[in-house]
This record gives structure tokens, C-alpha cells and sequence, in this order.
């Protein structure tokens, strides 16, 4: 079915609203180049907004990303669309490709809402809350969460019952029921992908007991209960919301395992765990926390002095495989190990267990491209043309890469080569600007 297609003209598409994609957008738009940034979600700021603090310093997350999305939203050389997906990305010439976005309506009109939470309070329909990772529910109408940008309500259409209960209460009567998806043509000059990365799915990896066991969560749930803006007003374990007293941590979950299609190192988990060790530490003094690893990889700077600082403040630290974990009637759950220092299995209970799940690349990466193909890594990951030279340089002259869309990275990282990619980007578009 053909669409009706505007179109529209940029110097330059970033595709991806993290923290590398908008990084990248800024230092395209502060050089004076017309920028649109697509965003799949309804939120700037990707998985950092939605962190609690950072390692190895332990900086609010959120106090540095905020700022930074504010900046990107108000930048006029900076156009933003969210919950909208690229495609069909063809080059027809050097500085020439043309790309097809395909924009969801989010039947509020973002410029008349005043968050005032209204809707989501008369809204009678309750679902599981995504950004909170499924820890509490939402309503069908409902801001996406405290700090987000653009901080405006959206409608769950597809858990919306059509009741009119919000329309009624708003008091700029900007909810639109009325609004229906916009297809664009994009002619732009030069393309970045900040694509990011996926979380791997512990569903994967049954014997972990995850989606089974009520007492057994991922990294990123346990980091939205650590979070500023977290669900509950403490630590609260989900099977029966009781504080934990014994908290593990199971590291590698999706991680250099071939048997789940993932045999490389996801660079972040052993710190992000390291570092919600020690924010447990401080939130619940007289629990214990334990991490069971295959390796304690802590390559960067800072990092072995503050794996060394957490072994300081009491988190125990055991070199151990977990083999299988069950759950008792009472909801704790007991882990089956291997003591690879002692070479025995051994058991170990805990009222409360944290998968650190891995990194794993976007699955979208491979098919934005129309005629000419992106490659990808045996990974999955896009493939850096030359990693040492220009890490952010395709096979595609034009394309660039920046961030996680490439590897697994840690936040500076990530805000490093979204730097490279830009750069690149800008002597681009200036190699072959028009005479």
C-alpha cells in the first residue's frame, strides 16, 4: 500500500536518541548542519536516562543526562521525532541518500501538554510499566516517566478502551484521537547510526528460574529500584515485597556463552553489578550482597580501584559458575554452583537474586538499507571499516557509526566515538559539498 510521503530536507539523519546519537546531533548542529534525530522510543536519552548513578564515580546518571536532552530539544538546528522508525536508506550519490521514516501518533499533542498527569489519573485501564521494566503497572494514558523528554502524555492505544475518561479531564483538550501515522522521504547528506544495544533476554537461560521465579530479576529492574525515580520507596524484593537481606548477583548472564549465540564479553556488567553492590551497600547496610563471577574484568580507568573499594565495604565476591537455581516456598532461592577455585559444587541461598545480563547488538542494524547492504560483524554488531584508523567509518562512504550500534561500551566510550562519528561526519560534508 503506498502512503503518502512528505518531504523533507536535512544535512544530516542521526538515527538513535541516546546518549551517543544525541551527543552526535549536538556536534553536528553546533557546526551549523540542519539535523534530524529519530528516536524509536517516546523519550530522549536511551538506557542512561534511566540509570541511577554512573561508574566508577558514582555521578547521578540523570543529573548528566538531563541537561544534556534538554540541550538537544531546544537546539534550533535540531529536529526530533520520536516513536519513529527509519528505512529503505538508499545512496544515490555521494552527499545524496534518501531514507523513509515512518512516524507513530501519540495522540497527544506534545506542544499543548502541561504534564499534568490528569489523564493518567482518570484513565481507568492498568498495564505493566515497561520503563520501570515491569516492576509496577501504568496507566493506558500516562507520562512515560518523570524525567523524560519530551515530558508529555501519550496514549497506549493498544491497551487504550477508547472511554473518552481522559479526553474529558484535560484541561488543553490536546489529546487527539484523531492523529494517524505520518510517512516522510528524507533527502539528506549524510547518515549516523546510534542504533544501541539490546538487553539480553534471560528467558534464554531457563535454568536461571527468571520469569518463573518471582525473587529472580535483571540488572536494569534492579537498577530502576536503586533510581531516583524508582518504583518503590526502597529496595523491595517482587515476590512478596519484603526487604532482602541476601542479595546475589550472577554475572555473565548472556555473556561469553556460546550456547546462547553470545560468546563475547559485554564489557559494562561486572562494573555496573560492582557499582549496585556498593549502591546496596549504602541503601541496605545490614544486607549482604554477593557476586558470583567467572572473571572480574576491570580494564578501565579507575575501575580496579573501585572493584577493590567494593571488596572494602564487605560485598563478597565468589569465583564461582552457577549451574541452576531453584526456589523455596518462601521464595528464597537456592543457587547451585561451581567453586571454581576449590573445584566442587556447592549451594548457596539467597532471599533475593540479580541477573547481570549482557550486551547484545540491535537487531534492526542490517535492514534500514535498501540497495546496498550494511555490514554487520559475526557479531551482529556494524562493522567498523577501519577500527583503527576511522572507528566510525562503514562500508557505506557517508554512513557513520557511534556508540554501542558498533560494540559493547561503556558510557564515556560511547560518548568518545559518538565525537569520532560526527567528526567524520562533518569533514564529509565538507569534502563533498557542492561547488
Amino acid at each position: 500500500m503506498n502512503e503518502e510521503r512528505k518531504v523533507i530536507k536535512y544535512d544530516a539523519l542521526v538515527i538513535g536518541g541516546g546518549i551517543a546519537g544525541g551527543e552526535a546531533a549536538l556536534n553536528l548542529a553546533n557546526t551549523g548542519y540542519k539535523v534530524l534525530l529519530v528516536e524509536k522510543d517516546r523519550s530522549l536519552g536511551g538506557k542512561m536516562i534511566l540509570l541511577s548513578k554512573v561508574f566508577p564515580t558514582l555521578d547521578c546518571s540523570a543529573c548528566i543526562t538531563t541537561p544534556k536532552v534538554s540541550e538537544i530539544a531546544r537546539h534550533q538546528n535540531i529536529t526530533i521525532f520520536t516513536e519513529s522508525e527509519v528505512s529503505d536508506i538508499v545512496k544515490k550519490s555521494e552527499n545524496n541518500f534518501t531514507a523513509q521514516i515512518t512516524k507513530k501518533p501519540r495522540y497527544v499533542r506534545v506542544e499543548d501538554c502541561t504534564a499534568c498527569q490528569l489523564c493518567e489519573k482518570a484513565c481507568p485501564v492498568s498495564v505493566r510499566d515497561e520503563y520501570q521494566f515491569g516492576l509496577i503497572g501504568r496507566k493506558a494514558a500516562f507520562i512515560p516517566f518523570s524525567i523524560a523528554n519530551p515530558k508529555a502524555a501519550a496514549i497506549d492505544i493498544e491497551n487504550c478502551t477508547l472511554c473518552g475518561a481522559c479526553e474529558k479531564v484535560c484541561p488543553t483538550h490536546c489529546i487527539d484521537f484523531t492523529m494517524e501515522t505520518e510517512y516522510y522521504e528524507l533527502h539528506t547528506k549524510t547518515v549516523i547510526l546510534a542504533t544501541g544495544f539490546n538487553l539480553f533476554d534471560p528467558l534464554e537461560i531457563p535454568r536461571y528460574g527468571y520469569g518463573q521465579y518471582k525473587n529472580v530479576i535483571t540488572s536494569m529492574q534492579m537498577e530502576r529500584e536503586i533510581a531516583p525515580t524508582r518504583p518503590f520507596n526502597t529496595i523491595l524484593r517482587p515476590g512478596d515485597g519484603k526487604v532482602p537481606d541476601k542479595i546475589a548477583y550472577v554475572l555473565c548472564t548472556g555473556s561469553r556463552d556460546a550456547t546462547v549465540g553470545n560468546p563475547i564479553c559485554s564489557q559494562i556488567c561486572c562494573m555496573y553489578s560492582i557499582k549496585q553492590a556498593q549502591l546496596l551497600m549504602g541503601a541496605l547496610p545490614m544486607a549482604d550482597v554477593t557476586i558470583y563471577y567467572i572473571n572480574i574484568r576491570s580494564f578501565g580507568k579507575g575501575f580496579e580501584e573501585f572493584y577493590q573499594q567494593a571488596k572494602g565495604m564487605g560485598v563478597n565476591f565468589v569465583k564461582g559458575k552457577i549451574g541452576k537455581i531453584n526456589e523455596k516456598e518462601d521464595g528464597n532461592l537456592i543457587l547451585t554452583y561451581e567453586d571454581i577455585n576449590e573445584g566442587v559444587v556447592k549451594e548457596a541461598e539467597h532471599d533475593m537474586v540479580v541477573l547481570s545480563v549482557g550486551a547484545k547488538s540491535n537487531p534492526t542494524n542490517g535492514k534500514m538499507f535498501g540497495q546496498e547492504k550494511l555490514k554487520l560483524d559475526p557479531f551482529n554488531f556494524i562493522a567498523q571499516d577501519d577500527l583503527q584508523g576511522n572507528p566510525s567509518k562503514t562500508n557505506i562512504n557517508g554512513v557513520f557509526v557511534a556508540g554501542t550500534a558498533s560494540a559493547p561500551m561503556d558510557i564515556p566510550d560511547s560518548i568518545l566515538s559518538a565525537g569520532s562519528a560526527s567528526s567524520e561526519a562533518i569533514s564529509y560534508l565538507i569534502q563533498h559539498q557542492e561547488a
